[in-house]
């Protein structure tokens, strides 16, 4: 059975692209359609949703209450189909490290690593996961990377491999020696990723967009050999140097995925470098910090996920931090799914600093700012960290360490045009940036302070 799951992701993955020849008007339908059963089965299957949309049946979904993930994580138990399924056995399954065995040998289980202040469990049945596998390929798909012919391309992934992590459990049910595959720890020391790549040759490359940058300077100085037909990035905002890098380095121009545990990939981008959302498997609303939804052009604060097939664990109105920008208009290549913007980071990337009549944390800086200052400095690497007492700048592949002085004079200018004083900025050269559990670096940490908006109170 094993070996026949590659067939079976790309037969699925086949009939999840018919949705590409729909037009606007049929997607829309199909959305509704399967709306009104997901809603249906969550009333009949879920105490938790029975009490959350109380009173609301046959009201649109702009109607229904926002599902944080703390509101969820909360009435976990209540809010699962499987009324045998409770949060206690799932995390001490997790904690276990069950490898490729199923919770309750039914259940693929997952968890975020809580980057955002809050945890998240989500579990899937076997077509659920066999549909978030296929859902997973198609931007490969989009990109033009095929697995037909006689050789198929030899891929390398440098990501997390976290037990529990979305990407690891991905890896570990694609692997197949008709795919040919290495899978690297982004937390693993840049010299070691470089060494193991070199060995393995891959044509195919999937990497976070903090270590594809260092791969491309690698590259370009020549400590990296490869000769690469496709690079694509997930799971941290792309900088625009970044894609620079590596037209430079490869000839080729990345192609970006945007995605999260709880509905992935939410957007790609097509041959023409525009980001569709995948909305036949979703309804994806972009709104606004009061949960409003955001006109075309203007940049939202959330998105709010309603996953169509999840029956397991149903999300309906699932709130993400993800700032995007949806934008009107239709793409040459004919998807009818609406286009957004650059992924500008989460609303935890918005840092906060005192106006300059000393009021703290008055003036929110959007982490553009950053980009625009940082991106220009030559350097393999970047982060922003807000401290209690100052404002770090970590660098890395600096060779002239006299940029620092001119820099903090940079960011200080642009910020004090923010209305911000953003008092003692200092910079710092490093041989590696900090990365989280999952392998991540974030470009902007910003330091615990303040409040999460206040959850939405549960229905009698």
């Amino acid at each position: 059975m094993a070996f026949l799951t590659p067939f079976r992701v790309l037969w699925r993955r086949r009939q999840l692209e018919r949705a590409c020849t729909l037009t606007r008007a049929e997607l829309e339908q199909r959305q509704q359609t399967r709306l009104a059963a997901l809603r249906e089965f969550a009333q009949k299957r879920s105490p938790f949703y029975r009490r959350f949309h109380q009173g609301l049946d046959g009201r649109p979904l702009s109607d229904l209450p926002v599902l944080t993930k703390a509101l969820m994580m909360e009435h976990f138990d209540d809010l699962v189909t499987d009324r045998n399924v409770r949060l206690s056995d799932a995390d001490a399954f997790l904690a276990a490290e069950p490898g490729d065995r199923l919770f309750r040998d039914r259940y693929v289980v997952l968890a975020t690593s809580g980057s955002t202040g809050r945890r998240g469990v989500f579990l899937f049945d076997q077509d659920e996961w066999l549909t978030a596998l296929a859902m997973i390929t198609r931007p490969m798909g989009w990109a033009g990377v095929t697995t037909g012919g006689l050789r198929p391309p030899r891929s390398a992934m440098v990501a997390s491999t976290t037990p529990w992590h979305y990407s690891t459990r991905i890896s570990r049910s694609l692997a197949s020696r008709i795919l040919p595959s290495l899978r690297l720890d982004a937390g693993e020391s840049l010299e070691t990723i470089i060494d193991r790549l070199n060995d393995w040759r891959p044509e195919v490359l999937a990497v976070y967009p903090s270590v594809l940058r260092q791969l491309a300077d690698a590259q370009l100085s020549g400590r990296l050999r490869i000769r690469l037909r496709s690079v694509a990035t997930s799971a941290e905002v792309l900088p625009d140097e970044t894609r620079r890098l590596v037209r430079e380095a490869w000839g080729l121009r990345v192609f970006d995925t945007y995605g999260a545990t709880e509905y992935a990939p939410i957007s790609a981008e097509c041959a023409y470098g525009r980001k569709h959302l995948f909305e036949d498997e979703a309804i994806i609303e972009v709104v606004d910090e009061n949960r409003q939804p955001v006109p075309s052009g203007v940049g939202g604060d959330r998105v709010l996920l309603t996953v169509l097939g999840r029956r397991t664990q149903p999300l309906i109105r699932y709130e993400i931090s993800d700032m995007v920008t949806p934008l009107d208009g239709t793409c040459e290549c004919g998807r009818p799914f609406r286009l957004i913007a650059a992924i500008e980071g989460r609303v935890e990337d918005v840092l906060h600093f005192a106006n300059h009549a000393g009021e703290p944390e008055a003036v929110a800086v959007h982490p553009n700012v950053f980009h625009g200052v940082l991106e220009r400095i030559p350097a393999t690497g970047w982060q922003v960290r807000q401290e209690e007492s100052e404002l770090v700048v970590l660098l890395t592949g600096v060779r002239d360490g006299s940029l620092c002085r001119r820099l903090v004079a940079d960011l200080t200018t642009a910020l004090e045009q923010q209305g911000a004083a953003p008092g003692t900025i200092s910079v710092r050269l490093v041989d590696t940036l900090p990365r989280g559990v999952t392998g991540k670096a974030p470009l902007v940490v910003r330091k615990p302070a303040g409040r999460p908006p206040a959850e939405p109170a549960l229905r009698a």
